[in-house]
């Protein structure tokens, strides 16, 4: 199973950035996706899960994050971007196959906002 993130890059401060994850591989189910994400020098932080068509958010991004999805993709669509915003972005994946259950990470995609 990989997870492909993409979408960071550099954008000022107010502005927007979609980030996307896609699973692929050989499996048979994608039970759940979630963002994450680790400022420079901080922990990493859950953004929001995506489970069976609804998405639980933390508290810190209501409002300015959204996240959607569909089987075995997940998109972060990211509003009013400012400095504190700035980290590396990362999706996971609860995955079940004929091996189990494992939850994948993704590579991380940069996100940086300049003030």
């Amino acid at each position: 199973v990989q997870l492909q993130a993409s979408g960071g890059g550099l954008v000022q401060a107010g502005g927007s950035l979609r980030l996307s994850c896609a699973a692929s591989g050989s499996f048979l189910r994608v039970n759940s996706m979630a963002w994450y994400r680790q400022p420079p020098g901080k922990e990493r932080e859950l953004l929001g899960t995506h489970i069976d068509g609804y998405t639980h958010y933390a508290d810190s991004v209501k409002g300015r994050f959204t996240i959607s999805g569909t089987t075995n993709t997940l998109w972060l669509q990211m509003n009013s971007l400012n400095a504190e915003d700035t980290a590396v972005y990362y999706c996971n994946a609860d995955v079940s196959g004929a091996w189990g259950t494992f939850v994948y990470w993704g590579q991380g995609t940069l996100v940086t906002v300049s003030s």
